[in-house]
């Protein structure tokens, strides 16, 4: 790895640790910004693109969010917390049946996890 590859992974890791922080201390909005930054430099990086999922969909961005998971999900087939997120976010913006989808692919990967069932017993109840 060459120096400048260096300054740019070190750009990044300090955008997403910026943007992480400020999604742990519940600032959605501001997280956004250095994590937008960061997918940007490294669209391909799911843990960018799941911390700003988390932060737009905190800040009502649902299809922004959506956006963000189905970029995760699509890079990450069996990441059960973006589908998880994902049906969250699609249930938001009316997308039904897709949510629906990810909703019963996440609890079926993790039948372990209570919030995951109760996510795909209501959605598939509504």
């Amino acid at each position: 790895m060459n120096e400048q590859d260096e300054r740019h992974g070190e750009r990044v890791y300090d955008l997403y640790r910026r943007g992480s922080a400020l999604l742990d201390h519940g600032d959605f909005a501001a997280a956004a910004i250095p994590l937008e930054q960061a997918r940007e430099l490294e669209p391909d990086k799911t843990s960018i693109r799941e911390a700003l999922g988390r932060a737009y969909f905190r800040c009502g961005r649902f299809g922004r969010a959506a956006e963000e998971f189905e970029a995760v999900v699509e890079r990450a087939p069996v990441n059960d917390f973006a589908h998880f997120c994902l049906g969250k976010a699609l249930a938001k913006t009316g997308r039904m049946r897709e949510a629906r989808r990810h909703a019963l692919l996440a609890a079926g990967m993790r039948p372990d996890r209570a919030d995951y069932r109760n996510l795909r017993d209501r959605l598939e109840a509504a």
